[in-house]
């Protein structure tokens, strides 16, 4: 009991939000979480919803050795690889899984990756069949409209975006994805309601307008290149802003979109 509570407890801060407080033993007193097999992945999922994604690693490959690789743990693992900055790892990983029965889950990886190398045609396309496969995951519907806004198709953003919201109305990420869409399709004042019926806190509503704006210019740069006659000398991919860490806003596609500050590489 003592070995998962301070494991739990040792969480750090994830996108401005302080530890949650650690939940209860999830194995009777006495015995360990490694003990049994389904307490143990529980208690590697929790890590992660805790942001406690380096020390998960270590766990998984405890787990591995314990107990197999089942393709939940491998999605488990290119999860954590992907939050800690190792994205042409996890990639490798999610690709594995697109037979399984976490292909949804792998699809919509592979689509933060593509969305957070700016590769937004790519990342729409991922996060589309991530929905096709699980149409009812408020959290793939809310970044496939994100990655639309991004992409400039403000229109075709918003069926999913409200159908995130609908399905998960108390869900403040979902809720500041459709006010980010209201204020690109022209309506300040449905915005602000959106924004308000959320109760968002003041520095989230600034960050979503400013967002909106960057937006905005960014699109307007877009289209005016398109039509000029001068060939650009390069071909990146066009990396669109995105805001990160806004205050009151759950970790989500707002900074999973952003880049990371660790360094891209394997996993040791």
């Amino acid at each position: 009991m003592a070995m998962a509570t301070m494991l739990l407890a040792s969480c750090g801060i994830r996108s401005g939000y302080p530890n949650h407080v650690p939940t209860a033993s999830l194995v009777e007193p006495g015995s360990s979480p490694h003990d049994n097999q389904d307490v143990y992945l529980q208690l590697i999922r929790k890590m992660q919803q805790q942001g406690a994604y380096y020390a998960s690693l270590a766990h998984i490959d405890a787990y591995r050795l314990r107990y197999g690789s089942p393709p939940e743990l491998r999605r488990l693992r290119a999860d954590a690889l992907r939050e800690t900055g190792q994205d042409n790892a996890a990639a490798a990983v999610y690709r594995g899984l697109l037979h399984s029965d976490q292909a949804a889950a792998a699809w919509h990886g592979l689509g933060l990756i593509a969305a957070r190398a700016g590769e937004h045609a790519q990342a729409e396309q991922d996060l589309q069949k991530a929905v096709y496969l699980d149409p009812i995951d408020a959290a793939y519907l809310s970044d496939l409209g994100y990655a639309r806004l991004c992409a400039g198709h403000v229109t075709a953003a918003h069926e999913p975006l409200a159908k995130a919201a609908q399905l998960e109305p108390s869900d403040m990420q979902a809720m500041a994805n459709l006010a980010l869409w209201a204020l690109l399709d022209g309506d300040p004042q449905q915005a602000d309601a959106i924004m308000q019926g959320a109760k968002l806190p003041q520095a989230s509503r600034d960050a979503i307008r400013r967002l909106a704006t960057r937006l905005r210019i960014t699109s307007s740069s877009t289209n005016a290149s398109s039509t000029a006659t001068v060939t650009p000398v390069s071909h990146s991919p066009r990396q669109i802003p995105v805001a990160t860490g806004i205050s009151g806003i759950p970790g989500g596609v707002l900074d999973r979109f952003g880049p990371t500050s660790s360094t891209q590489g394997t996993n040791p």
